[in-house]
């Protein structure tokens, strides 16, 4: 082989290689890295101007880390921004937080639906629609106060995971939205009064700690007939404030309403019966009727299988069998949160 050859050969290696390069490698414009600290010691001082630079419908996941500090925004996943993580350096200290509540008059006159107050559906701090996005060590809060639905966390996409986070609020804390959202929550703390965990998502909440600030109702889901589950909750821990001693574990916001508590610690505050019909709903009357209450081998002062009502259910073995992440979030993509 002559040295002409050779010459040629290596420079046909050297178009190769740089040709791969340009195709594989990282965009400087779209790194897969950012950091948030307010000080601006990182990259951006605020999470939304973040998120908004990652690139749209990117096929890679960003992971945004976020320093320590009380971040006063109204944050939004829009749809094109997909996978997305958000990583707070400690749950206790990462927090972000706003104040807007169901009726509150709107600064802008007029949100996107034509509304001149606030609804629970735009109180939100934090709302997901991006699929595959992943919250890690935050809190999120919403500080309006008891002032009536006013949503912390709102959650839209696909694929969504939360982990060791806290989602403070009062009534209406943390919506588990869309039918076609599949929704994992592990070793989080959720706090609230009245329906704070509430929605039509397929939602598992692992190892999780949930407390009740007043006597009322934990969830309030609106799972559809089609669906074939809606909240499961496994191996958590119920709570409650000091003076908190009649708590359900929850009513159906509509008529196929699925909820199952599997292996939880059930406190002293929830009632006997369990279980509410919400009765005087005049749209969907006798929702007991449809709805899908259960439980397996729950223990604590609050598990009380003999009094619960009639129309609620306790597994059997083999139906308890079901209740894995596979079954539950699978999906005809066979997703499986515990291996992302």
């Amino acid at each position: 082989m002559t040295k002409s050859t050779l010459l040629h050969i290596a420079a046909a290696l050297l178009l190769y290689v740089s040709a791969c390069s340009s195709v594989y490698a990282q965009d400087p414009k779209y790194p897969s890295t950012i950091t948030v600290a307010q000080e601006g010691s990182a990259n951006y001082k605020t999470i939304q101007e973040a998120i908004n630079s990652v690139r749209d419908l990117g096929e890679h996941e960003v992971k945004i880390y976020i320093k320590n500090g009380i971040y006063k925004e109204k944050l939004i996943i829009p749809s094109w921004k997909t996978k997305i993580a958000l990583i707070g350096e400690s749950a206790e200290n990462t927090i972000i937080t706003f104040n807007d509540y169901s009726g509150k008059p709107n600064p802008n006159d007029k949100d996107q639906f034509g509304n001149m107050n606030f609804s629970t559906y735009t109180s939100f701090t934090t709302l997901v629609q991006g699929n595959d996005t992943h919250l890690e060590n935050l809190t999120i809060i919403n500080s309006s106060g008891r002032v009536g639905q006013a949503v912390a966390l709102h959650v839209e996409g696909d694929r969504f995971i939360a982990t060791n986070c806290r989602f403070l609020g009062n009534q209406d804390t943390l919506y588990a939205a869309g039918e076609n959202s599949r929704q994992y929550f592990q070793g989080c703390y959720i706090e609230g009064t009245t329906d704070f965990i509430f929605g039509k998502a397929t939602a598992v909440f692992q190892s999780c700690t949930i407390k009740s600030l007043s006597d009322s109702y934990i969830t309030a889901a609106s799972t559809s007939a089609q669906q074939k589950f809606g909240f499961v909750f496994i191996n958590c821990k119920l709570v409650a404030d000091a003076l908190v001693t009649k708590v359900y574990l929850g009513r159906p916001w509509r008529p196929y309403a699925k909820t199952v508590f599997i292996k939880c610690d059930l406190g002293k505050h929830i009632l006997p019966e369990g279980w509410n019909a919400w009765k005087g709903d005049k749209m969907f009357p006798d929702k007991e009727l449809t709805v899908f209450y259960a439980e397996y081998k729950n223990n604590g002062n609050g598990a009380s299988p003999k009094t619960r009502l009639h129309w609620a259910k306790q597994l059997t073995d083999k139906e308890a069998k079901s209740y894995t992440l596979e079954h539950i979030l699978g999906g005809t993509d066979q997703w499986n949160p515990i291996k992302n």
